[in-house]
Formats: structure tokens, sequence, C-alpha cells
């Protein structure tokens, strides 16, 4: 059975879409991004969080808000921060690297 994994940012614009390209096509993981921000390309919903087992978020400040805006849908999912500050462009070859040294550990 395959893994729904979510990752988020603030505007799903550079980080989540990142990860969530740098895991596509991986065996046993279905994988989706969404941003915290109301105006973020695809905006994180309540469906994201019920669809997801797994979710990492780049900073403590977007796992405060999803934990604020999400709390009745929560449940215990695993939410997961990976302290990746917004320095980075889409698919910057250093944020592609932090994110296949430091995502993995969690779900395999």
């Amino acid at each position: 059975m395959s893994k729904n994994i979510l990752f988020i940012c603030s505007q799903n614009k550079l980080r989540s879409p990142t990860a969530e390209a740098v895991f596509a096509g991986r065996e046993g993981w279905d994988v989706r991004s969404a941003g915290t921000n109301n105006n973020a390309e695809i905006p994180l919903g309540a469906d994201d969080i019920e669809w997801a087992d797994v979710i990492f978020v780049m900073e403590q400040a977007h796992k405060k808000k999803v934990k604020q805006r999400f709390r009745s849908v929560l449940n215990d999912k695993r939410l997961i921060c990976l302290g990746i500050p917004d320095d980075y462009d889409y698919m910057d070859e250093e944020l592609v690297k932090i994110l296949k040294f430091r995502v993995p550990k969690f779900i395999d």
C-alpha cells in the first residue's frame, strides 16, 4: 500500500512543489503539495490533510498554521517540520539535496 505524502510551504511555488517533483516517481509514495497562504498556487485545504498519511512542512510557522486551521482533521497524523527556510528557487540543487537527505528517513 502506498503512503500519501503532503508537502507544505507558504506559496506552493518553490519549496513544496520541488519536494513534490523530487519524490513524485518514488515507489510506494503518492505525493502532493500545497501552500498555507490563501493566494498560494494550490491553497491547502482540509481534504489535503485528510488525504495525507504524513505531512511535511518547511518551517515551524507552517506547522503552527496547519495545527491552528486544521486541528479538527489532523487527528494523529504525522506532522514533520523539515526546517527549510525560504531561500531556494524551484528545483534548486541544494534544496533537492536537503530534501533527499531529510525526507526519506521519516518514511522508509
